[in-house]
């Protein structure tokens, strides 16, 4: 056969010969058009012609004309449950498959609408699917003046909602939370036009029973005087995270898969983080939620790796302690990463443990990071000289080695009132302060406050140092004023009689100069976990997160109310442990 024939040949049998099919995927939904406000819809990808690889998927939302917020980036998980709990409009969901392997990915999408509960201008009150939770919907009200929502129990106890401005063209909707279970309340809304405030009518609603139950608590100190903030968040580690009242009354409680709530954010929204020392950093997650449990917002360690990585950064195995909003909107996470080293911090390869402080933007992309390895001494061994045990409690998860050296075991980043950062290390005895100067830092060390750092103290007790602290912050109001919870770890290493403290510090940056201005001793001791803040009334909040032994009972834990001269003012006890406690306004109130 000549050679132009066999071209020729060939040509046709490449033009009948079917190419393979590209990967595809089709968004189904438990979702009908159109879809009430804060009805819960279900997403799930169907993918077809995949090659062999790992798929991971994002999940998207937008309003037609507004650009994509991420619910849920890059990850394994397949499901997403989605509420729009705000406004009604028309929403489009988006999600996009990536092979792992491979690198393709291919989108598909949904829009639907989501329609006002209001019917006939009166507002409705809607269960969720959380016994503890109902959805107040109001009609629109005039542009220019604001709307909130007051309830109340038969007992007189009155609760607001903060107002929002109202809009005149949809309905204004309230997630109503704080409620003790299988009681009634009634509620109305108020518009605020400036001249006049105008109620709306009054309607009932009987919350659900629980479908968990408090731990025993008692309280030690009954407050004399009303309660400055009277709801209890307690991050709790062994039962699900709740809210009581300061009676210890269930008030609220989450159940979805996290570890520990980090903090509450305003309007109802908390930030938590899920360990899971069984799994990958695929599994890993810092998840933004709201009242009724929905997710808000979600990224995985395996993801921001991705993205550290590809800007010169080393990877990370697992996010722990601390995540919260900053001002600007960015979220504010720890994370954990580990090295082998040689010949540093003992003999011959080491795995050595550190934190990564990784900020990331509305919409979960990475835009600052700062290394402990890259800014801290790691010959400085931790002060007692801790270690991990692979899949082991108080340890994030880590994968190069079955022990390693928990050298630094950072458990908070605030902050600062000058755009700085104020990071607690537990396991070195400091609090260090970064330079962030908001996002646009080096990430250079500007001062080590602890023993052996570069402050001196102006004090007379004989150990005024914390050690193995917790929930270090800065008081927004007196930017010289620091408030720590002091554990006391290397205290109680040579005294079994010391107790841990709660305290107040005046510090002069310029000198290197700190004063106590509180050092209670809080009647205990805890040997890790705890908190601390500023209460409106001038007193101050601290939680001993893990009292062994208390009450006949493996662990407990103890939040105190204490006044500015150290006397303790309201004490109670739970029969579990507490990674932090808040004493909130409400649960709208951080």
């Amino acid at each position: 056969m000549k050679a132009g024939s066999i071209a020729s040949l060939c040509l046709f049998v490449a033009s009948i010969t079917p190419l393979a099919a590209s990967m595809s995927v089709s968004l189904a939904t438990s979702a009908w058009d159109p879809v009430p406000v804060g009805a819960v819809a279900s997403f799930y990808p169907n993918v077809s012609n995949a090659d062999a690889g790992t798929l991971w998927y994002r999940y998207q939302v937008r309003k037609p004309g507004t650009g994509w917020k991420v619910i849920r980036d890059f990850g394994p998980e397949t499901w997403l449950y989605w509420a729009e709990s705000g406004v009604e409009g028309t929403y489009e969901v988006e999600v996009t498959a990536q092979n792992k392997v491979t690198g393709e990915t291919a989108t598909d999408s949904f829009t639907f609408k989501v329609v006002s509960r209001v019917t006939g201008g009166q507002p409705v009150v809607s269960p969720t699917a959380h016994p503890l939770v109902f959805l107040y919907s109001a009609p629109a009200c005039p542009a220019g003046a604001s709307i909130r929502v007051q309830f109340q129990d038969p007992s007189g106890n009155v609760q607001y909602t903060p107002y929002k401005g109202c809009r005149n063209w949809v309905s204004n909707n309230f997630y109503l939370a704080g409620m003790q279970p299988n009681t009634q309340y009634s509620v109305h809304h108020t518009v605020d036009t400036g001249p006049e405030r105008v109620d709306g009518p009054t309607l009932s609603f009987t919350t659900g029973l629980a479908t968990i139950s408090a731990p025993a608590s008692s309280v030690l100190k009954p407050l004399v005087s009303p309660a400055a903030n009277g709801v209890l968040l307690q991050s709790t580690l062994a039962v699900p995270n709740m809210a009581t009242d300061l009676s210890g009354n269930l008030l609220w409680y989450y159940t979805g898969n996290i570890s520990f709530i980090t903090y509450p954010e305003p309007w109802g929204r908390f930030l938590g983080i899920l360990q899971d020392t069984s799994a990958d950093s695929s599994h890993q997650i810092v998840r933004e939620f709201d009242l009724a449990g929905n997710t808000i917002q979600e990224t995985n360690a395996a993801r921001v790796s991705e993205q550290l990585v590809s800007m010169g950064h080393r990877p990370i195995t697992a996010f722990h302690h601390d995540a919260r909003r900053l001002p600007d909107g960015n979220l504010i996470v720890l994370a954990n990463i580990e090295q082998i080293l040689n010949n540093v911090q003992g003999a011959g390869l080491v795995d050595v443990l550190g934190d990564m402080i990784v900020v990331l933007d509305r919409n979960l992309k990475v835009v600052w990071a700062w290394d402990a390895f890259d800014h801290l001494d790691t010959t400085r061994l931790a002060v007692q000289k801790e270690t991990c045990t692979a899949g082991g409690g108080g340890c994030p998860p880590f994968y190069l080695a079955t022990t390693a050296n928990d050298w630094l075991h950072g458990n908070s980043v605030q902050l600062t009132p000058d755009g700085n950062l104020l990071y607690s290390s537990r396991h070195q005895d400091w609090l260090i302060k970064i330079l962030y100067n908001n996002g646009t830092g080096s990430g250079r060390v500007l001062w080590r406050f602890g023993k052996d750092g570069d402050f001196t103290y102006n004090s007379g007790d004989p150990y005024p140092w914390f050690s193995h602290q917790h929930d270090a912050n800065f008081d927004d109001a007196d930017p010289t004023k620091l408030l720590v919870f002091d554990n006391g770890n290397t205290r109680y290493a040579t005294d079994s009689n010391a107790h841990s403290r709660g305290q107040a510090i005046q510090l002069d940056e310029q000198n290197h100069v700190a004063t106590l201005l509180l050092n209670a001793d809080l009647g205990a001791y805890s040997l890790a976990l705890g908190s601390a803040a500023l209460l409106p009334n001038g007193n101050y909040h601290f939680e001993l997160g893990w009292l062994n032994g208390l009450g006949g009972t493996p662990s407990a834990s103890r939040a105190v109310e204490v006044t500015p001269s150290g006397d303790i003012a309201y004490e109670i006890q739970d029969q579990t442990p507490v990674y932090r406690s808040f004493r909130m306004q409400s649960l709208y109130v951080p």
